[in-house]
């Protein structure tokens, strides 16, 4: 399971999408989600599976590594169709004891679950096309703008993007703990809820101590390297948009307004 989360990866590829600025990759992610939100009918549904779709093909991520991301929320999924189901009021399918599954919950859970989905889906084309170092330059230059009114800019994109370079280093240390806990006898299957929980405890406590010498090593890193913020500090590699990216924000914005069109004059049921 723990294999299977791939936020905070990168997948290095030679495609359009990993040469987009990263800003365009930020912006795109987020009018995305929002499309996600905002989508009504079957015909904006096509829609964004279409532009999801396509654009996972630009990227020449294979979608089996993609894919695996969406097992660690498949808890997450079955609460969220499970409410869905018994808590939406309207024309009744099916009725056991108390509760009863409506059609207007079952359509709702299908939604969310396909939301869920497309969610998980289009924020890990974002993280497997772009480095963190990229991150953190592409959201320091879009915020920029705040640095004006004293919001610490540069301290929000480095503490984001160490926390993603830290994500994939500590499931790999907590692979490692846990493979040697096991070797010693100690059991994270089975038992009941409060069992598992204390089995847990020989986990976390060596993977938080150990997450704490990496943070004690990192910033000592950083001060033997004279760092003191982003006041006055210039770019190896300065972000300049190129063609590309205009184009990917106007291709972006577009799929935004088919969308809203959909949802507006094409709002047929699912």
């Amino acid at each position: 399971m723990l294999r299977d989360i791939t936020l905070g990866q990168y997948y290095p590829a030679d495609s359009v999408i990993h040469k987009l600025d990263p800003r365009v990759k930020l912006f795109g992610t987020m009018l995305y989600i929002i499309s996600l939100f905002c989508f009504r009918g079957i015909v904006a549904l096509l829609a964004a599976t279409v532009f999801l779709f396509a654009v996972i093909r630009l990227s020449k991520v294979p979608f089996r590594f993609m894919v695996k991301g969406l097992r660690t929320i498949m808890i997450l999924m079955l609460i969220t169709a499970v409410f869905n189901l018994f808590l939406t009021p309207g024309e009744e399918l099916v009725s056991f004891w108390k509760l009863k599954i409506t059609a207007e919950g079952l359509k709702n859970a299908i939604v969310m679950a396909v939301r869920l989905t497309y969610l998980i889906l289009g924020t890990s084309v974002m993280t497997l096309t772009t480095t963190p170092n990229q991150l953190t330059d592409g959201l320091e230059k879009a915020l920029a703008p705040l640095s004006k009114i004293g919001v610490p800019v540069h301290a929000i994109a480095m503490m984001m993007s160490i926390a993603l370079r830290f994500i994939p280093i500590l499931i790999e240390e907590t692979d490692k703990i846990m493979k040697a806990q096991m070797a010693r006898g100690a059991d994270f299957e089975t038992g009941n809820l409060i069992a598992k929980v204390k089995n847990m405890i020989p986990l976390l406590v060596p993977l938080f101590v150990s997450a704490f010498r990496r943070a004690d090593d990192l910033a000592m890193a950083m001060e033997a390297r004279c760092y003191h913020g982003g006041s006055g500090r210039t770019k190896m590699k300065p972000l300049r948009y190129q063609k590309r990216d205009g184009l990917a924000y106007l291709t972006v914005t577009a799929y935004l307004g088919v969308v809203l069109v959909c949802r507006w004059f094409l709002p047929w049921p699912m």
